[in-house]
C-alpha cells in the first residue's frame, strides 16, 4: 500500500513539472514567433533582436536569411502589370494601357482577383518546392500608376493612360482585386481582424512625375508648375494610398525639382499628408491659377480636383483632357526645358 502510494505521489510530482516547464516554454517563446499577437508587435520584437548588420543587409530586395531568428531569404521583387510575370505559365491579360481603354472598373476588378488567384497558387506552390528566388513572393511592384504623355516615353503600356481621374479608377480597383477584402489597413479594431493576411502586397509606382525619357530616367530632373503636380501627377496616388489601401510606394528613379525623387523632402510631406499624417503639409483643396502664376484658387482646377474625389462620379462623364497644346511635357521638363508643350517636342 505504501509503495502503491509513493509510486502515485512521485507521479504527480512527474506531471507539475512537466505542467511547470511547458509553461516557461510558452512563456519564452520569442513574441515574433507568437501568432496570437498583432504583425506590429512581433516586428518590432523581431527587429528588435537583429544586429545592425542584420537590419542593412535586409534593406535590399533580396534579403537574406538570419538562422539564428529562423528567418528564411526573401526577395521582395515581383511583376503583375497583366498577370503574374516571369514565374512560369500564367493568364496573359491585355497590357495596362489596353484594359484602361475599356473604361470598365468592373472588368478590371475581375482580371486583378484572377491575378491574385494565381499569384497566391504560385508562391504555395514556390514555398512547398523551398523556392525563395526573384519572381517567387508576394510583394508584387504593381500597378504602374504614372501619367503616359510622350509615346516616346517607352514604358507607357504599363500605364492606364493620360487622364488622372481614369488612372485613379483603374488603380484602386486593380489594387483592391490584388490585396483582397481582408486588408489589416481597413480593419474595424478586432485584432482578429487586425492580423488578417492580405493575399498580396501590390506597389503603386514610381513615386512622383516619373514619365520617361527611359533612357535618361535615373538623372533626369523634372519641374512641373504647382498646378500640374496636384491636378495631374499626384491624384492617383492619393487615390491608392486611401481609397486602396496599398500597401507600398516605389519612388521614382528621377529628380523632382532638383531633388531625388526618393529622397525629396517636398514629396513625403505630400505623401504623409495623402495619408493623414499630422505633421505633413495640407494637401491642397485647389491648385495655382495657371493664368496668375500664384497660389489664388482658381474654380476651374477645383471642379476637377472635385471630380477625381468622388467616388460616385463614373468614369465617362468625369474624364476631362486638357487640350494637347497647354500640357507640358514630363520628359520635356529637364531643367533646359522646363514648359515646352509634348505638341513641340
Amino acid at each position: 500500500m505504501k509503495m502503491t502510494t509513493r509510486i502515485l505521489a512521485a507521479l504527480v510530482l512527474c506531471a507539475f513539472v512537466l505542467m511547470v516547464h511547458a509553461e516557461e516554454t510558452v512563456h519564452d517563446k520569442p513574441r515574433y514567433l507568437d501568432p496570437e499577437r498583432s504583425f506590429a508587435a512581433r516586428a518590432a520584437d523581431l527587429v528588435s533582436r537583429m544586429t545592425l548588420e542584420e537590419k542593412v543587409a535586409q534593406m535590399q530586395n533580396a534579403a537574406p536569411a538570419i538562422p539564428r531568428l529562423g528567418v528564411p531569404e526573401y526577395d521582395w521583387w515581383n511583376e503583375a502589370l497583366h498577370g503574374v510575370a516571369r514565374a512560369g505559365e500564367a493568364t496573359v491579360f491585355p497590357q495596362a494601357i489596353g484594359l484602361a481603354a475599356t473604361f470598365d472598373t468592373a472588368l478590371m476588378s475581375e482580371v486583378a482577383t484572377a491575378i491574385s488567384d494565381e499569384a497566391r497558387a504560385k508562391y504555395n506552390r514556390f514555398q512547398r518546392l523551398g523556392i525563395r528566388r526573384r519572381y517567387t513572393g508576394l510583394t508584387f511592384w504593381s500597378p504602374n500608376i504614372n501619367i503616359f504623355r510622350d509615346p516616346r516615353w517607352g514604358r507607357g503600356q504599363e500605364t492606364y493612360g493620360e487622364d488622372p481621374f481614369l488612372t485613379s479608377r483603374m488603380g484602386v480597383t486593380f489594387v483592391r482585386g490584388l490585396q483582397g477584402d481582408e486588408s489589416p489597413a481597413t480593419h474595424d479594431g478586432n485584432p482578429r481582424t487586425a492580423n488578417a493576411y492580405r493575399k498580396l502586397d501590390a506597389t503603386a509606382k514610381h513615386f512622383a512625375v516619373h514619365s520617361g525619357p527611359e533612357s535618361g530616367r535615373h538623372h533626369f530632373d523634372v519641374h512641373p508648375s504647382e498646378r500640374d503636380l496636384f491636378e495631374t501627377y499626384l491624384p492617383a496616388f492619393r487615390a491608392l494610398v486611401q481609397e486602396g489601401k496599398v500597401d507600398a510606394v516605389m519612388g521614382a528613379y528621377n529628380r523632382v525639382n532638383g531633388e531625388s525623387a526618393a529622397a525629396s523632402e517636398r514629396l513625403l510631406q505630400v505623401s504623409c499628408a495623402a495619408t493623414g499624417a499630422s505633421t505633413a503639409m495640407s494637401f491642397p483643396t485647389a491648385t495655382p491659377s495657371r493664368t496668375s502664376g500664384n497660389n489664388t484658387p482658381s474654380s476651374a482646377p477645383r471642379r476637377k480636383l472635385q471630380r477625381w474625389r468622388s467616388g460616385a462620379a463614373t468614369i465617362s462623364t468625369a474624364v476631362r483632357p486638357m487640350p494637347r497644346s497647354s500640357m507640358p511635357c514630363a520628359s520635356g521638363s529637364s531643367t533646359n526645358a522646363r514648359s515646352t508643350p509634348c505638341s513641340s517636342r
